[in-house]
């Protein structure tokens, strides 16, 4: 039976390669995938700085979601879900943590700047379409920009 577990500095490498390989799934290249290590790429700062849980089961990592509220909006930053488990309920286990951590947080809205391939599990959660933000990994890609209304 899958758990969530808030992860610790010892799984940050386990985490990244989680995000990059589930980045890969959408069939990005080896070039994108690279200008998207740094942002995959999760410190103990996150972990001190943002809400962020995992769900693992049996010891394998199947997900990642991370939240952060700061000025600008409250932000899911983070939702990543290993390809062999995408399908099985992983990823709207996270979502519904980060929508609980959200409005724990105070917040009426939680923003998300999405992988294009990310939008239909998204929309379904929800989430509506609220125009583009600069992708922080391609100077010149824009992403999908959805919110979820907290109220």
């Amino acid at each position: 039976m899958p758990e969530l577990r808030r992860p610790s500095s010892r799984d940050l490498d386990d985490l990244t390669v989680l995000c990059l390989r589930s980045k890969a799934y959408w069939g990005y290249d080896s070039e994108f995938l690279a200008a998207c290590v740094p942002v995959l790429t999760l410190t103990a700062a996150d972990l001190q700085g943002t809400s962020t849980i995992t769900e693992v089961e049996g010891g394998t990592l199947l997900g990642m979601v991370q939240v952060s509220n700061r000025r600008e909006g409250c932000y899911l930053q983070k939702l990543f879900v290993d390809p062999a488990h995408m399908g099985k309920g992983t990823g709207r286990r996270l979502f519904t943590w980060a929508v609980q951590k959200a409005r724990d947080m105070g917040a009426t809205e939680m923003i998300i700047e999405s992988d294009p391939g990310a939008v239909p599990f998204f929309s379904a959660m929800g989430c509506r379409a609220a125009g583009n933000a600069p992708s922080e990994a391609m100077p010149d890609r824009m992403l999908p920009r959805l919110v979820y209304d907290l109220r």
